[in-house]
């Protein structure tokens, strides 16, 4: 006489490899939203107040830079 604990068509499958590898992409992928979300969130005020933002170039135009070239020779 045996016994059978569990019917075969019953009994669960293993995870695969390919369902542990798409659990730790979605854990990642959760990962780098919660880093991006921080990131945005320290440099977001900053973002858009571009009134101290001032550019440190001169309005010189290229013509008037090669004029003053001294030619060679």
């Amino acid at each position: 006489m045996s016994t059978q604990l569990s019917n075969p068509a019953s009994r669960k499958q293993p995870m695969s490899i390919y369902v542990v590898m798409l659990i730790l992409s979605a854990l990642f992928l959760f990962i780098a939203v919660v880093a991006m979300w921080i990131e945005a969130r320290r440099y977001a005020p900053d973002y858009w107040q571009t009134s101290t933002a001032r550019p440190n170039v001169s309005a010189k135009s290229v013509a008037d830079q090669v004029a003053t070239l001294k030619p060679l020779g």
